[in-house]
C-alpha cells in the first residue's frame, strides 16, 4: 500500500533545504552592471530550496547560521560566529545547488523548488535573519542572472543542510 506520508519523508532524507556559507572578507552582488548588494567581513550565503522544504527547514538553517562558530577567536581558532564579530550576510538564491548530473552531461533541476515554492521561503529566510540578529543583511535578487564576487576568507566553505534536522 502506498504511503504518501513515508514518501514524503523519504525525500526530505533526500533533498533538504542547502546552504554554501563562505567567509569572505567582502563580497558583492552584480545585476545589470549595478551593484545591488555589498557587505565586507561577514558570509556569503548560497541558498538551495527543494520541493520538500518548509518554514521549519527555515527557521533551523536560520539558528544553524547564525550560531555556526567559523570565525577565528584571539587564539586563532574558530570559536566565533558571525554573530560574535558582528559581521554581515550576503544571500544568493541558487537554484543549482540541486544540480543532478548523473545521467548525461546536461544537468537536470528537477529537484529544485519551483518560484512559487521557493520565493516565499526565500523571503522567509531574509525575513527571519533580520529579525533574529541585528546584523547588516544583504541579497540577490531571486531568479536574476547575478555576478557574485567575493574575497573567501581561508578559504572557509562550509555546507549545511536540513537532512538531519
Amino acid at each position: 500500500m502506498f504511503n504518501v506520508q513515508a514518501t514524503l519523508l523519504f525525500l526530505r532524507l533526500l533533498f533538504a533545504m542547502k546552504l554554501v556559507i563562505q567567509r569572505v572578507i567582502e563580497a558583492r552582488v552584480i545585476v545589470n552592471q549595478n551593484i545591488v548588494a555589498e557587505i565586507s567581513k561577514g558570509l556569503l550565503v548560497l541558498l538551495g530550496i527543494t520541493h520538500t522544504d518548509s518554514s521549519q527547514d527555515v527557521s533551523y538553517l536560520v539558528k544553524k547560521l547564525l550560531a555556526l562558530r567559523i570565525f577565528e577567536d584571539e587564539q586563532g581558532k574558530m570559536n566565533l560566529s558571525v554573530s560574535d564579530i558582528q559581521g554581515e550576510i550576503l544571500v544568493v538564491s541558487q537554484f543549482t545547488l540541486y544540480a543532478d548530473t548523473h545521467k548525461g552531461n546536461r544537468p537536470s533541476f528537477v529537484q529544485a523548488a519551483r518560484p512559487e515554492v521557493a520565493i516565499p521561503l526565500y523571503e522567509e529566510f531574509l525575513q527571519k535573519l533580520k529579525s533574529q540578529s541585528k546584523l547588516g543583511i544583504q541579497s540577490g535578487i531571486f531568479g536574476a542572472d547575478m555576478k557574485v564576487h567575493l574575497i573567501n576568507d581561508g578559504p572557509v566553505t562550509i555546507i549545511v543542510d536540513t537532512e538531519k534536522s
